[in-house]
């Protein structure tokens, strides 16, 4: 008789082995997953590679993967379960990073058609054995998970272990056929692994509670052609990282902005924390010609997003904060934890690779939140989810933390007075418009013209450099960077300065005559900045024709708007003495501009 299940085994499978896994590395990370929450200390990641003969030609590709660990090992009930979609030991069990029952099971065959598993608890010798082979499951030969039988942990694999076989208790898991991997090699499998997973368990790689080895083998030999430890990677870069260069693998790179914030909710009765932690990079970081492209920009330009750890495992870096193509962005950092507890609010998928509700929520303003909900505004929404107990009232309160942080830090990291371009010796530079408006405020005063900072330009050299680093420090430059910028000034010689600073205020930007300079500082909160400054500014940290292309056409319709601005102030402005005076101002500035601009 033809079988009638609901869901036949072969199409189940089938439809499983697409289950939505991002690469090798995070289908890797469940396997680690289920380590970590079996007590172990050591695990490890090891590939067997062979060679192979394609058209006369030799390659290397890897034939295996395999992970093991120093864990509590399994009996054979619970290794049989292990295997079972859904049915793993810790359905409810909300203390560890497990719970969902589908980690083993989904991940192997998301990357190999078949899966090994030994798992002993009084010696390697001890270990029971079972699998899963897609094959047999297609052909309607494996309908459940084979009962575990007794099998010693094979010598190839003993042999390669540097802790975890010699272990009193433990697991081995295998992949074989890897007909779903991207990655053909080990050297290809560590690289884009390394990264990931030294993120994803950083908490427990940096205290010293995980060890996490990665190792590959040519053939059947025992001696590793590769052989090193995963290093913990913090993408908000507050602790220390080895793999950055120096003086970065030394000391953290970024700063904490603030203390951590707290935010509680209240869900079945018992009270639960979420905490949003902020960092922003220090001003070092980003001194220096293109820091953006330096080793230790690069490495952070590989970690932006907003990280959302669970049970201090990361499930995933969500860029639906971040501001696209803006090289800015990689100078923050961003961290959401939470508990177990929280999965269904958060929306936590089975694979633990996202928390998809906060990533919608991420992607809308709480207007569009409060319409989709049928609420006219977002007080409504609140009040109407405060009094309902709606936990989602808990993902609002994030968004609003977050976004509210990431409007603070982005305002000092355009205002900090980075030196790009070469901005230290710019007054060395003849084409620089530093040295060209020196130059033509000399002729003009050649001409009679006088100004307010000429009258300083007579002071001693110790006065001037006083006056100008204090005029700095007083609106918000680095005591250091002030320091710097004003003895270079003085000995220069030179008429102009610029700096960044962060106002309130309407103006783009403002002129303070300090010790016979003129200093110009770019307000950071106006739209001009955006549109202007930082397109073009940050253009060399861009390798894509198209996208400068587009920079340069937005900087364009940029400096159209404030032409625009200017004749629609003057066009509202009535007849009379202060519309003539507007106009007056119009002709004079544009004509000393003809003078300043004719000089280049």
């Amino acid at each position: 008789m033809a079988s009638h299940d609901i869901v036949p085994a072969s199409l189940a499978v089938k439809a499983m082995r697409d289950s939505g896994y991002k690469n090798a590395a995070y289908a890797i990370a469940e396997l680690v997953d289920n380590s970590v929450q079996a007590g172990a200390a050591v695990v490890e990641i090891l590939c067997q590679e062979e060679e192979e003969l394609v058209q006369q030609r030799k390659r290397i590709r890897v034939k295996q993967v395999a992970v093991m660990d120093n864990g509590c090992g399994m009996n054979p009930e619970m290794l049989r379960r292990a295997l079972q979609f859904g049915n793993g030991g810790r359905l409810d069990d909300r203390s560890g990073i497990g719970r969902f029952g589908m980690g083993l099971p989904n991940s192997s065959i998301s990357q190999a058609r078949r899966v090994d598993v030994w798992s002993w608890q009084d010696g390697y010798k001890s270990a029971t054995h079972s699998y899963l082979d897609v094959g047999e499951i297609e052909r309607g030969e494996l309908s459940e998970v084979p009962t575990p039988t007794p099998q010693p942990v094979p010598q190839t694999w003993v042999r390669r272990s540097g802790v975890a076989a010699q272990a009193k208790s433990g697991t081995l898991v295998v992949w074989s056929d890897l007909d779903k991997c991207d990655w053909r090699t080990a050297q290809s499998i560590f690289k884009n692994s390394d990264f990931t997973i030294g993120r994803i368990y950083r908490y427990f790689v940096n205290d010293g509670r995980l060890k996490i080895r990665m190792a590959a083998f040519l053939d059947r030999a025992t001696n590793p052609i590769t052989d090193d430890d995963v290093e913990a990677n913090d993408p908000l870069y507050l602790t220390l990282n080895a793999t950055l260069p120096p003086p970065w693998n030394a000391e953290p790179m970024f700063d904490r902005h603030g203390e951590p914030q707290q935010i509680e909710i209240d869900l079945n009765g018992k009270s639960h924390l979420v905490t949003v932690t902020i960092s922003v990079a220090k001003k070092v970081a980003r001194d220096g010609h293109n820091a953006g492209d330096q080793p230790h920009g690069r490495h952070a330009k590989n970690n932006v997003g907003v990280s959302v750890v669970r049970a201090e495992r990361e499930l995933e870096l969500q860029t639906g904060w971040c501001v696209q193509s803006d090289p800015r962005e990689r100078w923050w950092g961003v961290e959401v934890s939470f508990s177990p507890e929280l999965d269904e609010v958060f929306g936590v998928t089975n694979n633990k690779q996202s928390a998809r509700t906060l990533a919608e929520f991420a992607e809308v303003s709480i207007d569009q939140i409060a319409e989709r909900e049928g609420y006219e505004t977002e007080a409504e929404l609140i009040e109407a989810w405060e009094q309902d107990h709606d936990p989602r009232l808990i993902l609002i309160k994030v968004k609003q933390s977050v976004e509210r942080n990431l409007s603070a830090i982005r305002k000092v990291i355009k205002a900090q007075a980075t030196p790009r371009q070469g901005e230290k010796f710019r007054h060395m530079d003849p084409n620089s418009a530093e040295t060209i408006g020196t130059q033509a405020t000399k002729r003009r005063q050649e001409e009679g013209y006088k100004g307010t900072s000429d009258l300083g330009e007579s002071l001693p050299p110790e006065v001037k450099t006083q006056q100008i680093e204090e005029s700095l420090v007083s609106v918000g430059v680095d005591p250091v960077e002030a320091q710097q910028r004003a003895t270079s000034l003085v000995s220069s010689g030179y008429k102009y300065e610029f700096y960044n600073v962060g106002v309130d205020t309407a103006e783009f930007f403002t002129v303070r005559p300090k010790g016979g300079s003129i200093l110009i500082g770019l307000n950071t909160n106006h739209p001009a900045y955006d549109h202007l400054v930082t397109l073009l500014e940050s253009s060399d940290e861009v390798n894509d024709v198209t996208v400068l292309k587009a920079r340069l056409r937005k900087s364009y319709e940029g400096l159209k708007l404030l032409l625009e601005a200017w004749a629609r102030y003057e066009d509202e402005l009535t007849d009379g003495i202060k519309k003539e005076r507007a106009q007056e101002a119009r002709l004079d500035w544009g004509r000393v501009a003809r003078q300043f601009l004719r000089e280049d």
